[in-house]
């Protein structure tokens, strides 16, 4: 059970485990899930660190659908930076707990600034990485919002 598990299972909120045969040669991770499961693209989440200019907060959590791409500069505005950069993935890893391609905002080492894109109130359920490559956990997004402290922002590009 990965900490994002015991988090959510915790909180005793709505949620279900999904699980897939991750192929290892597959580096989409998100829209891998989305396919193995059968799910919406727009209901798949990936969870992406950022790297600030903050010394007291280097790091941040963007979650956007799978079949878009982040906004760097919409997550700069949304947390008073000038300009992001994605963090180094030893960086992402060592700063979540998480392998890459399995990083859930929830249950991460260090509580990090969080932005969800909005998108993710117009659907009941979203899903999001459990915690290890292979395994989702759905959730409705204001519950997710709330256990990672959370906020909601238009940050998706196509």
């Amino acid at each position: 059970m990965t900490p994002a598990v015991r988090l959510v299972k915790k909180a005793k909120i709505a949620y279900e485990i999904l699980e897939y045969s991750h192929d290892p040669h597959c580096a989409a991770y998100g829209e891998e899930a989305a396919q193995s499961l059968g799910l919406p693209s727009a209901q798949v989440f990936k969870t992406l660190l950022v790297a600030t200019d903050k010394a007291h907060a280097p790091l941040a959590v963007a979650l956007v659908p799978v079949d878009h791409q982040l906004n760097l500069k919409a997550v700069a505005k949304c947390l008073g930076q000038k300009k992001l950069q994605m963090a180094d993935a030893e960086l992402a890893q060592k700063s979540s707990g998480y392998l890459v391609g399995g990083i859930s905002p929830l249950g991460q080492k260090k509580s990090l600034p969080t932005l969800i894109d909005q998108s993710a109130q117009d659907v009941a359920k979203i899903y999001v990485s459990a915690g290890r490559r292979g395994l989702e956990l759905g959730l409705n997004a204001n519950d997710l919002a709330e256990l990672c402290r959370g906020s909601f922002a238009d940050i998706k590009t196509l």
